[in-house]
């Protein structure tokens, strides 16, 4: 069986994204720490391909923000539940959760995958 994903698309104003940053760095600790296999949080770079629908305009971007796209990795759905479950009580979490965000919360992409392919 594969693992399971947490994906994440984020949209942000660019000038957000060193303050984004810093939280990844302590969420990315606490997820670790709670079990979770593999934390990633990517910031946009090369968004506009030609012939494609870039995520800059699905997500209605305006010119000065980008996107973070994001992943978390677990060996199960159910891992992931135990996981998150433990991360939602993490004091240093929700302390970032009570601060105000660098980003809209409301505008967030998120979903749970399962891996149908692994290289």
């Amino acid at each position: 069986m594969g693992l399971y994903v947490d994906g994440f698309v984020v949209p942000i104003p660019k000038k957000n994204v060193p303050a984004y940053q810093r939280i990844a760095k302590i969420a990315s600790k606490v997820w670790k720490e709670h079990g979770a296999l593999e934390y990633r949080e990517c910031a946009g770079d090369d968004m506009k391909i030609k012939g494609v629908v870039s995520f800059l305009k699905q997500m209605k971007c305006k010119p000065n923000e980008t996107v973070i796209f994001a992943w978390i990795t677990y060996k199960s759905r159910a891992h992931r539940d135990k996981v998150n479950a433990k991360v939602m009580k993490d004091p240093r979490l929700t302390k970032i959760m009570n601060d105000k965000p660098p980003f809209d919360y409301r505008k967030i992409l998120y979903g749970g995958f399962k891996t149908i392919v692994e290289a």
